[in-house]
């Protein structure tokens, strides 16, 4: 569990923002559960942000962003995505390695090295397959993509993109051998919500946290 000294303003507003992009209704709870903060401290960070005008709370408990508040939370977010690029097309680092390295680093990107990061990177997703903001699922079918939890048995598909925003779930998904542009075959949807899966490496099985993690597209390139 984090202390709140740990977690941030821009934390607490990204993470609002990404669950709206996601199409998800923010309650305090998920928040806790996201950040890996006690309910108090996030209950504690919801007063004081918004007091500042960052955020609205309806009376349904539904906590959403303002204008100011989304503009600061979008901020991060591409900040943490410039970062994450950064770190894998220049330095080389492993897409399971970038995730908690650009959670420290994005706060301390200024808007002039922010600015030389879009110029030198241009535009593309992070080593994650990811856009700067998530898309929500019904947006993400409509392109012909679904999640490893609802694929179909028997079929070949490409891994397009990893939810990231839990580090040792993409240590996870890196120790089986699933990662972003690797072809898997769906050998099994089990009644257990299990998955297995045929790697180059040999079979694997998922349970449905994961699964739900890892998006696809049907067929294979390779």
């Amino acid at each position: 569990m984090k202390d709140t000294i740990h977690v941030s303003k821009e934390n607490y507003l990204k993470a609002i923002l990404e669950a709206e992009a996601e199409g998800r209704q923010v309650i305090p709870a998920m928040l806790a559960h996201w950040l890996e903060v006690s309910p108090p401290a996030v209950t504690m960070a919801i007063k004081r942000l918004k007091r500042d005008g960052f955020v609205e709370v309806g009376e349904d408990g539904i906590v959403r962003l303002t204008a100011t508040g989304r503009e600061t939370a979008y901020r991060t977010a591409l900040r943490h995505h410039l970062v994450e690029r950064m770190l894998s097309e220049i330095f080389g680092m492993e897409w399971h390695e970038i995730h908690e390295e650009a959670e420290r680093l994005e706060h301390a990107v200024s808007p002039a090295f922010e600015a030389k990061l879009k110029e030198k990177l241009g535009e593309g997703a992070c080593p994650h397959g990811n856009a700067v903001l998530p898309e929500s699922p019904a947006q993400r079918k409509q392109r012909g993509e679904l999640p490893l939890s609802e694929a179909v048995e028997g079929q070949v598909y490409t891994v397009v993109s990893l939810q990231e925003r839990d580090p040792r779930l993409l240590q996870f998904l890196h120790q089986a051998g699933i990662g972003p542009g690797q072809c898997i075959r769906v050998m099994k949807q089990n009644y257990d919500q299990t998955v297995l899966i045929e790697l180059p490496a040999g079979n694997s099985i998922l349970g449905r946290p994961a699964a739900e993690a890892v998006w696809l597209r049907a067929g294979c390139a390779s």
